[in-house]
Formats: structure tokens, C-alpha cells, sequence
């Protein structure tokens, strides 16, 4: 490389860095006064996803969603042209957004608005554009129509059974299950290929039968297609053999030896190499499954390198090898081994790894002052490498204008002395073959004068000794430089006792009362001036001058507790008493003072500690003493005292870093001294402010006392007995050591990040006891742990903190801070490990699937997101599920009422977790987020799920509406919680005589349509006590209790006409909406061979009189026939064995039902059929003529074939499956009732339609019954399910004819998958 290319790219790298840290500077706060006046270029915040697969059943929404200020005008381009939204009706732009809805409702093509869009914001500061949105209709198409003949095998050879689906978008996901939707077992022998056929490395003898069922799911529509059903047969020749020998003389027709045993060869992959391409980042899956007998085992490797442990996977009984996440490293030569005990076999896949672009340095937005330089970059890797090509609000940058403050550099454009008005929004487009990655980022030029952010005139208030801060925030464009002054302009703020922050406050680390004052803050830059001014109060500190006393007291005797306070005089002092840190008793034996507590008449539940606590707005002290209640002794007591205070302090054997202090005690007062506690106070940092030095043993008069360098002392001492602390001793001379070195470190060093690209290193300061010299300084060191070897470094004073920038996201540091002073550096300091500031995870935890445990609780997995993705310490998932519906068939999607979301926390790494106190019959959605300590990751896609029905709740309340002598008519309502099908009621009462004893119970079942029941042949004038629960097919929920009797007098009310044997009153009839009409009377019924003839008389003027008839015990509508105005009408259509229930309405000119009779139940009884002997029927002789002529030409064909010498089979044995399309379901598999070829071609929809099947629910752990929450089904005759239920068995008819609704076998479905 010429000299001069080498020159430049290192000029251009200095520069780049260079300007890096000069436009980090600016930063634009967050305050919305400051923000409503700033101009902003346009930003994308949301869009939709490059590759949008829609629903064609729903609204296509392409999402695009912009700020900047002005806020962004929105229009869209249709496949590179102008898409005019104005004159497409059915295409709608959301407000103050650039969000399209396309409302396909009224029946409109999707493949009408298929194409690419790309959306454009734009204001007057520039133009910011969108990814190209593909738009595309999901697909799940036909299975094409075949008959399968059956599939004939010899036992031990290999088969493989194809499935070839349906092209779809997505491509389905394919599985393969038996008639009763059981999962066909799998094994290291038979096994699921990646292509969705089912492969056999050898056939046994149980392989045999016609129900191998190929599905295909279409995740978007929900659908699932059916492959024809296989017939697989497989020989045995020993049991063909035995057959046929009778006929041929116990001649070996076949031999008895299946396929003999071979060594392993390949199925899948074809050759002895193949080669196979996958993109970085994504999962590569490579199978081989093998041929043999007995079964091969496989095993994998890579030829060239190591497989990845953490990211690979053994699936499909060692048949597949999954790896995730795939790297450039994970490129090669791989080796899959197919073993049995005749041999093995290997297969190489060459793996080659490409690369579609991934950022490694994004651009970011620039914010410049005028004559500012700065840079943006744009780097992304990819294989191959990846084009950079730059355009300026949407344009090639190439077509713009010539900019002299503009230089394109490849993946680098410098800016430097840019205008006012330069503002604008640059696009960096990186591609190659694979993809594309696009970023909208802006270069906002920005001239604003300086603007102090804080309060004017502020006042601060401080304790004296303690430290002030006093803000200056500002903001300005260039960065404003910020001056401090006091009282007045005329001298500014420089150097000690001053500490200044690059964010402009000011700290005066150890406040006084000179400095008190105005202090002004001026903020500066090339635009102008601004400045502010605040205020300091410094405080006198608040303390206890007269502390309570330890008290002696005898019962009954009044005490006093002193307790007087000094404090700032422009403070106010709130004083508080404690009794052994709670309140004081609230009794008026307790008196507080100003400066005292007083408790009369003391008794022994007032002994404790007292604690008299002081308090200010600024600060605080307290004090306390103890309480000692004795009883009056017979004698005069022994006075009991505190010690006097020690006195004569002398200061002997003067050390660098020690003294010895002599003393002499006070007076005992009757109570011998235990100990002596020795105090000190250090004039040069904390005047005023004693601090506990040691104990010694009250027997001792002297104290060897070890000292701190850079302090000035003064020691007291207090002598302590039985009763007290003596007052402190007058305090000695002043002893003064020399500075040091420190000799200690600060402590707690910690190294975390505030943001994803920094570090922030904190530590506790040293005390100024601590510091040991003046200039106390810190140096604080740190590198890139297992990266960098040198350490980086810098000292700081007057802080507990350092920031360091321009970090990567989360990685972890070596840590160390040192103290030093004047004198010399601290010990030698421990290495901590911090890590770097933490991101918001990038990746959705994926293949969510959600068990449901019973109809309250559920049992979410997932799978964990890549370490990788995370960017900061894994915190656990959250997981977000709410209730979208229930399932009853009023409560459609037209009125679902979603329930408030809510949210489970599961730390650490986990994989799946328990969701419970769920609604019983309902349906959920839910979607999982992993998060670290920054926050949340994006979720992952919602997931639905439905819940089985549970027992329902109490009824909503049981009374009567009529009591007669010897009847009462009951009325309910049912639950407020059905949590389910409702399919009856139980109703239980027992009589209850004077004594309160029960008599026997009776038991009611009544249906679930019906909300009132009138019992008869009761006992007048008797208590009955009532016993009411709904039920559905989950069990009888709570009991509902309640009491009532019978009337003791009432005149019998007469039937005025008789009840046909046939037909009786049901009861209950009272509907309360809908009263019995007294204009019909004389309403029965009879059965004969025509029908049913219903006779009534009618009184009404209407004449639109109409007879209406509904199976017993169904929720299906009522059917109606027109009465030629007779009064009699015979019912033909009614099915045999089955009850109805009929009555006769009369309507009005509007169809409405004006009156209506009594109900009627109808029993049409079962008609025994008329019995045919098939042994007559010629049909039936002339089919056995012929099954006996044929099987005669084919033994005739066997042994002339057996006289040549050959060994054939005698004829192959035909499929006992006749067409699915044609054959009734059997009648165990009532699953899906009987088939019907009338329908059209429909695919399953996730619908639920009420239906009368029963499901029998066998052992299988897999079957659709545990998945589904059982159901019935038909398949059309593509094989795809059919939404609608509605096809009774025999048994259906036999049972009653019971009404259910069962949900859709498809979520059986989705959970194989």
C-alpha cells in the first residue's frame, strides 16, 4: 500500500475519533419546556415487519408511526409509485400517524393490495423513510385429491410413507396421527423426516394398518389438511405358508424366511456427500436417517473442528443434529455414522455459513452546534460483505446537492463547519444477496443560547459541617460554560474548599457559616448569556445539652425526665417521646413539656428506656435513659447514684501514633465503678463532636490509647455503675499528630452501568479521620477483563464516583481504587469485577406452548432466549396473560370484554411455569418477555389457549312464586358462573316436621333450559327444607339451601280437561316473560303411523295459528308448521324413538308470538323394522356364486404357477379399508359422527358449533380428548376438518338426544406441534 493511502486512513481514524468525542458533548434534556421549542428532524419509531404475512379473514394494518418537530406529514409508495390514499375507499391513514388500515370486510381480495410499501415521514428538517413492507396473504391450499392404493411390504425391508403437503405460506408443519387422532408412535426405528415423511429403517408385523394419517397445519389460518389414509400390510411368510398348505399338500408355497438381515445404508441424504448453506444467526438442522436391519444407530461429528456443545442438539432419536444460533465457525465438513452389528456407513454434509447484513457500529443521531464538526458511521458485517450506500432525506446522496461540509467516506461521512438549516435526515442502506439493513438517523444543527434549567432564586439549607450542593443545570447549543460566582460578579469561584461538576453544581464540601450568601451561576456560550442565582443558609446543628438521667424511683413516687435542646434559631424543634422505642402509653400520668417528661405515680409497667428524640427539617438528635421501679423499703435506703466525673487528665509517653491518658475517679456514690468509657473529639475536622475511643475495666486508672495520623485530640472520660454514666470529665490538653500516608483503601467498590455504553465506578470515601494528610485524592484504575492487559487510570478527588464511556453493552471489568494524599498512595488495592451497563434484551423467548393442568390452572415452556440476546444479568421472564372471552356461543368475538392483563414473575433461567386461578371455559392469550436489570425484552407472539370446563357456580338464587295446599311452584336463576355448559340441575328437598327432624330425601333432575319447577303431592301445611345445585359435565357445583311450606288451606284448583295417555303437562311452564294465554284450551296429542295429531280449542282473533315442536333436553331452535285454520294439525317430520315437546302459538301481523298453549310432551314411540332373510335375496346368492368362482380360478392360477417350480404369492392381499370418503364412522370411533361427501372444500377454522357427539376418552395421554376437551368433527373430503358440528350417532338418539358443545379438535392439533 502507497504511503500516502496509509497516511490518509490514519488521518481519517484520528479524526473520526476526534470527532467522536467532540459531539458527545451535546445532549438535548428531557425537560418538556425545552423540548416544545427545539426543532426535530423526523424519526421512525415503529413499523411494521419487512416480510408481513396477513389473515385474509382480517383488516390489513401496516403500521408507521414518526415523531419530530413539527410533528411528520406520512405518505406511502406502493411498488416504487405514489399510493394515492385519497382515492383507495377502503384504505384509511390513522390520525397524526402514518398507519394504514385496509378493510377487506365487505368481502375484498388480499391479493388485491399484495405488494411492497414503504412509508415516508417528513417535516421541514428533513425526511425519514421506512423498511420495504412485502405484503402477503397467508396461503393454506387444497390437498389435491388421490386414491392411495394399499401399500404391500415383506417384513424387515425398508418403506417410507410420503406425506408431500401442500405448498402454503408459511410452510405448514406437518405430523402424523391414526384415526382417533392418536400420535402414530415414533422411534429410533420409525421416525419423521425434516420433509414430513415417515421413514422406516425396517418393517415389522404390528407396522400393519390402514389408518397412517398425514396432517398439515397452516399456523397463519389456522388450518389442518388431511392426507387419504395409508394402508400398510406387511407379510409374514411363515403365516402365508400355514395357509396355503392345506391346499397344496403342506407345500412350502413362499419359504419361511423374512428379508434377510443387512448392513446400514442411507434414505436420506442420496450419495455419499451433499452440501447444505445456512445464514448466520439462524438454526441449521442436517439429518440422516439410515436403512438396515437390525436398526443402525447414528451417531454425528465434524470433521473439522469441534461440534459446539452449548448449541448443538440431538433430536429425532439421534437423527438429527439442530445447532442454534449459527456462526461463521460453525462452517465445514460434517459426518453422520449409520452403525448396526453388520456394518456402518457414512454420510458428509458440507456446510457452508453466509451472513445477511447485522450492524456493528449503527449510526446514531447528531446533534451540532453551527461550526461544529462531527461524523456519522455506519458499519455492518455480512457475508458477503455488505454494499454501504448513503441517501439524504430518501434521496441517493450521490443526487443531492454539493455540500462543502459534507464528505462521504465509504461507510463514514464527516461533517465539519456545518450551517444553520443544514438539518436533515441521512438513510444508510446496507444489502447483499441475503438482505438489507436500513437506518434513519439525523443531523440536527442547532444554534440556542444558554438556558439555566434551575429554579430561580432557590434557597439551600444546610447543617454547618455538613456538605452543599448547589445546582446550575443548563442547556445550550454550543454546550455552555458555567461560572460560579458570591454576592457579587466582581470574583469568581476557583479552587478550595470548592468542588465543580462537569454538569455545572457547585459542592462546598465542608459548609460554614461564612458560607453564607447569594451565589450566581452564569452560563455562556456563542450565542448569548444566561444566569441564575441561588441562595445558602447554613444551620447551627440541633443538640441535646441536658440529656434524661438514668432514674431509680420507688412506686408510686412522680419522676422527671429532662431533656433541653439547642437548635438554629430559625429552625423549629419538634421533640418526641419514646418508651422502648414505641409510643408512650396514652394515659395522663404521662405529661410532656417543652424541655421534660414527667410520670406521676409510677408503677412497674412504666420501667423501660425513655428516648427523647428532637427533630428540624434539616436534622435530628436523641437521648436516652433507663427507668428502674422499686417498692419503698422498710428502712431508709442506701442511696444509690451516677459516679462523679473523673478528673485530673494527664497526657504521658507521647508516640507518632499513641498516648497514654492517666485520670483520677470520682466519687462511687455507693455502686463500685465497672468500667471507664474514654471519648475524643478532633478540633481539625469535626469540632464539637465527641466520638467513643475505647473501654477499659473500672479498676484501672490509665489507658494505652492508639491514634490516627492529621488529627488534633482531646480526650474526656465517663465512669460507669449500677445506676449510670457519670457526667464526661473535663477534656485534657490537645494532642496533635502528624500527617501520612493513608493506610487504608476505600471500601465498597462497585462497578455497574447507568447506560448501555458505560461504567460507572463508585466507592465509599475515606472519613477525614480516614484521610490521615490533607489533599486526600483518589486513583481509580480499571480494564476489560480477559481483554486488555494494561490498566487505564485516572485520579479524582472530592467525588465517590467516576464514570467511564464508550463501553460495549454489559462485560466485565477489573476494578480498583487507591487512596492517596500529599504523603504518598494507600496500600496496595483488592481488584473488583464490575460490569458495564446493561440493554434491553433484543429477543422474544420462542416456541411458547401452554399445557392446560385442569380447567383453573395452565403450564406455560418456552423456549430460553440465546445468551447472547440478553445483553445484561438474565433477571427471569415475565409472563402476560389476560382472558379474552369465555367460551359459551352467546358470548362471541362481537362481545368480548378482555379482562385486565396480568403478569407472573419467574427468576433465573427457566423454561416453563404454572398460571393459576385461571376462568374455567375460557379463552387466553399469553405471551412471554425475558428481562435483565435495564428492563423487558420484546414479547413473544401471543399465544391462545382455552381452558376446560369446570363445575359451575351456586344458582343465583331459589324462591317461590306459588304455594298451594299440596304444591309449590319454585323459581331460580342459574349461576352468575356457569364456567361451562350448563347441563341441568339438581333439585333435593326433604320434609321438616315440629321437631326439626328430616324426612326422606327426594331427588329432581331437572334440564338446563328450564328456570322454574312445580312440585305436587306435597304434604299441606308442611315445612320443606330445598337442596338446588346446577351441574354441568364437569360435576354439580355449590348447593344453594332454602326453606319453604305449603299453604295450610286452599280450595283444589280442577283440571277442566283431561291428559291423553300419551302426553301429560309438563311442568315447570311458568316463564315469566312470556305468560300462558288462556285463549287455548284442550290441547293433547296422539301417535299413529302418519305422525303426531296435535288437537287444541282456540277462543283468539288471530288467525296465523302455527304448532311448534323441539326435541326434549335441546338448545336447538324451535320448529314451526302453518295451521290451515283448522284446529288440528299431524306433525309428520318427528323421528321415531325420541320425545318432543310441542305446543301452539298463535302470532300476530308481525310474526310475533301473541299467545301460546301449554307445552306438551310427545313420545314417538320406536317403530321395530320389518326383518328381511338375506339368504332369500338373489342379490346376495348371486354375489356368493361369484366370490366361489373366482377363488376357484385362483387356486387353479396357483398351481400351474407351483408345477413350474416357481414360489409366487397366491394373490396379494386387498385393502380392508373401502373409500373414507364413502365409509360411515364405526360405531366406537363416534368421534366425527358420519361422513358426508356433499360438502365443499373447507378448511378448519378455529370456530366451535354446538354439537350432540359423545367422545370416549381412552388411556392415551396424546389423545384429541385430553388436547380438546373432547368434541365431534367431520372431515371434508380435501381431508381438512369442517367448522360446523352438528352429525348425532345412533348412540346419540338412544342416550336422549343430550345437546353439547364441544370445542374444535384443533387446539388437539397445535399441540403435537
Amino acid at each position: 500500500m502507497p504511503m500516502m493511502d496509509i497516511l490518509r486512513d490514519c488521518w481519517k481514524l484520528l479524526l473520526v475519533l476526534f470527532l467522536g468525542n467532540v459531539v458527545m458533548a451535546l445532549e438535548v434534556p428531557l425537560d418538556p419546556k425545552i423540548l416544545e421549542g427545539l426543532p426535530q428532524p423526523p424519526t421512525i419509531t415503529h413499523q411494521s415487519p419487512k416480510d408481513y404475512i396477513v389473515d385474509p379473514r382480517e383488516n390489513i394494518i401496516i403500521h408507521c408511526e414518526a415523531k419530530g418537530k413539527p410533528h411528520p406529514r406520512f405518505s406511502w409508495t406502493r411498488n416504487g409509485i405514489h399510493f394515492d390514499i385519497d382515492k383507495e375507499p377502503k384504505v384509511t391513514m390513522k390520525g397524526h400517524s402514518g398507519t394504514l388500515t385496509i378493510d377487506i370486510s365487505g368481502g375484498e381480495k388480499v391479493e388485491a393490495y399484495e405488494g411492497v410499501y414503504q412509508c415516508t415521514a417528513r417535516n421541514e428538517h428533513g425526511t425519514a423513510v421506512s423498511n420495504n413492507i412485502v405484503i402477503r396473504q397467508s396461503r393454506s391450499p387444497l390437498w389435491s385429491k388421490e386414491r392411495i392404493k394399499p401399500i404391500i411390504v415383506q417384513q424387515g425391508v425398508s418403506l417410507v410413507l410420503q406425506c408431500r403437503p401442500p405448498a402454503g405460506l408459511p410452510p405448514p408443519i406437518i405430523f402424523w396421527m391414526d384415526n382417533n387422532f392418536q400420535r402414530l408412535p415414533q422411534s429410533q426405528r420409525v421416525s419423521q423426516g425434516l420433509n414430513g415423511d415417515l421413514y422406516f429403517s425396517n418393517v415389522m408385523t404390528e407396522d400393519s394398518r390402514s389408518d397412517y394419517i398425514c396432517y398439515a397445519r397452516f399456523p397463519h389460518t389456522q388450518t389442518i389438511q388431511q392426507k387419504q389414509p395409508i394402508t400398510v400390510h406387511v407379510l409374514n411368510m411363515d403365516a402365508i405358508n400355514e395357509t396355503m398348505a392345506a391346499y397344496f399338500n403342506d407345500t412350502d408355497l413362499f419359504g419361511d424366511a423374512p428379508a434377510e438381515e443387512r448392513s446400514p445404508s442411507f434414505l436420506v441424504p442420496t450419495g455419499s456427500t451433499s452440501s447444505k448453506l445456512v445464514l448466520r444467526g439462524q438454526v441449521l438442522e442436517l439429518e440422516c436417517i439410515a436403512d438396515g436391519l437390525p436398526t443402525p444407530e447414528l451417531s454425528w461429528s465434524k470433521i473439522s473442528g469441534e461440534l459446539p456443545t452449548k448449541r448443538a442438539f440431538y433430536l429425532n432419536f439421534q437423527k438429527t443434529l439442530r445447532i442454534v444460533n449459527v456462526s461463521e465457525a460453525d462452517a465445514g465438513e460434517y459426518r453422520c455414522k449409520a452403525k448396526n452389528r453388520l456394518g456402518s456407513v457414512h454420510h458428509t454434509i458440507r456446510v457452508t455459513v453466509k451472513a445477511a447484513p447485522y450492524w456493528i457500529d449503527a449510526p446514531r443521531n447528531l446533534v451540532l452546534a453551527p461550526l461544529e464538526m462531527g461524523v456519522l458511521t455506519c458499519r455492518a458485517g455480512g457475508n458477503p460483505k455488505p454494499i454501504i450506500s448513503w441517501s439524504i432525506n430518501g434521496d441517493p446522496i450521490e443526487n443531492a446537492p454539493p455540500d462543502s461540509s459534507r464528505k462521504v467516506e465509504d461507510d463514514t461521512i464527516i461533517f465539519t463547519d456545518v450551517q444553520t438549516g443544514s438539518s436533515a435526515v441521512y438513510q444508510c442502506n446496507a444489502s447483499n444477496e441475503y438482505g438489507y439493513l436500513l437506518s434513519n438517523v439525523f443531523v440536527n444543527v442547532l444554534a440556542e443560547p444558554p438556558r439555566v434549567l434551575t429554579p430561580l432564586n432557590k434557597v439551600y439549607q444546610v447543617i454547618m459541617n455538613k456538605p452543599a450542593l448547589l445546582d446550575c443545570a443548563s442547556f445550550g447549543s454550543p454546550l455552555p460554560v458555567v461560572t460560579w460566582y458570591k454576592n457579587s460578579r466582581t470574583g469568581v469561584l476557583v479552587g478550595d474548599p470548592f468542588v465543580f461538576y462537569e454538569n455545572g453544581t457547585l459542592e462546598i464540601p465542608v459548609a460554614q457559616a461564612s458560607n453564607n450568601g447569594k451565589y450566581t451561576c452564569v452560563a455562556t456560550n456563542t450565542f448569548g448569556i444566561s444566569e441564575n442565582h441561588v441562595y445558602l443558609e447554613v444551620k447551627e446543628p440541633t443538640r441535646i445539652l441536658k440529656q434524661p438521667e438514668y432514674k431509680v424511683v420507688q412506686r408510686n413516687r412522680d419522676v422527671v425526665f429532662e431533656c433541653k435542646v439547642k437548635h438554629d434559631p430559625s429552625l423549629v424543634p419538634t421533640t418526641t417521646w419514646l418508651k422502648d422505642d414505641g409510643e408512650l402509653p396514652d394515659h395522663e400520668r404521662f405529661i410532656v413539656n417543652p424541655d421534660s417528661l414527667t410520670i406521676i405515680k409510677v408503677t412497674e409497667n412504666d420501667e423501660g428506656t425513655y428516648t427523647c428524640i428532637t427533630n428540624t427539617t434539616l436534622d435530628q438528635d436523641s437521648a436516652s435513659a433507663q427507668l428502674t421501679v422499686v417498692e419503698a423499703p422498710p428502712t431508709p435506703a442506701v442511696i444509690y447514684e451516677q459516679p462523679d466525673a473523673p478528673t485530673d487528665l494527664e497526657l504521658t509517653d507521647h508516640g507518632a501514633r499513641s498516648v497514654q491518658l492517666t485520670w483520677t475517679p470520682g466519687d462511687e456514690h455507693n455502686s463500685p465503678i465497672k468500667k471507664f468509657l474514654i471519648q475524643y473529639e478532633d478540633a481539625l475536622h469535626d469540632r464539637g463532636t465527641w466520638h467513643n475511643l475505647t473501654e477499659v475495666p473500672g479498676t484501672k486508672t490509665t489507658a494505652h490509647l492508639k491514634l490516627s495520623p492529621y488529627v488534633h485530640y482531646s480526650f474526656r472520660v465517663m465512669a460507669l455503675n449500677d445506676v449510670g454514666y457519670s457526667l464526661p470529665s473535663q477534656p485534657s490538653h490537645q494532642y496533635k499528630t502528624n500527617p501520612a500516608a493513608p493506610d487504608e483503601n476505600p471500601s465498597e467498590v462497585n462497578g455497574t452501568g447507568t447506560e448501555h455504553n458505560n461504567l460507572v465506578i463508585s466507592w465509599k470515601p475515606l472519613t477525614s479521620l480516614q484521610s490521615n494528610a490533607p489533599g486526600l485524592q483518589y486513583k481509580v484504575m480499571w480494564r476489560q477483563k480477559d481483554v486488555d492487559k494494561d490498566w487505564t487510570s485516572v485520579t479524582v478527588a472530592n467525588v465517590s464516583k467516576f464514570v467511564v464511556a464508550g463501553t460495549p453493552t454489559f462485560v466485565p471489568y477489573e476494578i480498583k481504587v487507591q487512596a492517596l494524599n500529599k504523603y504518598g498512595h494507600g496500600p496496595k488495592p483488592a481488584v473488583v469485577v464490575g460490569y458495564s451497563g446493561e440493554d434491553l434484551p433484543v429477543a422474544a423467548p420462542e416456541k411458547v406452548r401452554v399445557v392446560v393442568q385442569n380447567s383453573t390452572l395452565a403450564e406455560v415452556y418456552w423456549e430460553p432466549v440465546p445468551p447472547n440476546t440478553l445483553r445484561g444479568k438474565l433477571k427471569g421472564y415475565k409472563v402476560y396473560y389476560w382472558k379474552e372471552r369465555n367460551l359459551h356461543k352467546h358470548n362471541g368475538h362481537g362481545h368480548s370484554h378482555p379482562m385486565e392483563q396480568q403478569t407472573l414473575n419467574f427468576t433465573g433461567n427457566r423454561s416453563h411455569g404454572k398460571l393459576p386461578g385461571l376462568h374455567p371455559y375460557s379463552l387466553y392469550m399469553v405471551n412471554i418477555r425475558v428481562y435483565n436489570g435495564r428492563g423487558e425484552g420484546p414479547p413473544s407472539n401471543n399465544h391462545q389457549f382455552e381452558t376446560p370446563e369446570g363445575v359451575p357456580g351456586r344458582p343465583a338464587y331459589l324462591k317461590v312464586t306459588e304455594s298451594n295446599l299440596d304444591s309449590l311452584t319454585l323459581e331460580w336463576g342459574p349461576p352468575h358462573e356457569k364456567n361451562g355448559r350448563l347441563t341441568g340441575y339438581t333439585l333435593q328437598y326433604q320434609s321438616v316436621n315440629n321437631t326439626n327432624e328430616f324426612s326422606q330425601l327426594e331427588e329432581v333432575s331437572v334440564p338446563a333450559n328450564e328456570t322454574s319447577i312445580t312440585l305436587h303431592n306435597l304434604k299441606y301445611s308442611t315445612r320443606y327444607k330445598f337442596y338446588f345445585s346446577a351441574k354441568t359435565h364437569r360435576g354439580s357445583g355449590p348447593r344453594i339451601t332454602e326453606e319453604f311450606a305449603t299453604i295450610m288451606d286452599a280450595g283444589l284448583p280442577a283440571s277442566p280437561h283431561p291428559l291423553s295417555p300419551t302426553s301429560q303437562y309438563l311442568h315447570p311452564p311458568h316463564h315469566k316473560e312470556q305468560p300462558v294465554s288462556p285463549v287455548f284450551g284442550n290441547v293433547s296429542s296422539s301417535v299413529g303411523e302418519d305422525g303426531a295429531l296435535i288437537t287444541w280449542v282456540y277462543w283468539g282473533p288471530e288467525k296465523h295459528i302455527y304448532v311448534e315442536y323441539i326435541v326434549e333436553n335441546s338448545d336447538e331452535d324451535w320448529q314451526k308448521e302453518m295451521v290451515n285454520g283448522s284446529q288440528f294439525h299431524v306433525l309428520k317430520s318427528l323421528k321415531e324413538g325420541l320425545a318432543y315437546k310441542v305446543r301452539v302459538v298463535a302470532k300476530g301481523h308481525t310474526d310475533h308470538t301473541v299467545h301460546r298453549s301449554e307445552e306438551l310432551l310427545v313420545t314417538v314411540p320406536a317403530m321395530a323394522s320389518r326383518q328381511v332373510d338375506i339368504a332369500t335375496q338373489g342379490w346376495f346368492i348371486g354375489l356368493m356364486c361369484a366370490i366361489a368362482l373366482l377363488i376357484l380360478v385362483l387356486l387353479i392360477v396357483c398351481f400351474i404357477k407351483r408345477n413350474k417350480g416357481g414360489k409366487y404369492p397366491v394373490k396379494e392381499k386387498e385393502d380392508a379399508h373401502a373409500d373414507p370418503e364413502i365409509q360411515p364412522m364405526k360405531d366406537d370411533d363416534i368421534t366425527f359422527g358420519e361422513y358426508s361427501d356433499n360438502e365443499d372444500h373447507k378448511p378448519l377454522k378455529g370456530s366451535r358449533t354446538p354439537s350432540s357427539g359423545t367422545v370416549k376418552r381412552d388411556e392415551s395421554d396424546d389423545s384429541l380428548v385430553d388436547y380438546g376437551e373432547g368434541g365431534d368433527g367431520q372431515f371434508n373430503e380435501d381431508g381438512s376438518f369442517i367448522g360446523q358440528y352438528s352429525g348425532k350417532t345412533e348412540r346419540d338418539t338412544v342416550q336422549g338426544h343430550e345437546s353439547s358443545e364441544a370445542p374444535s379438535p384443533i387446539n388437539a392439533m397445535n399441540s403435537f406441534v
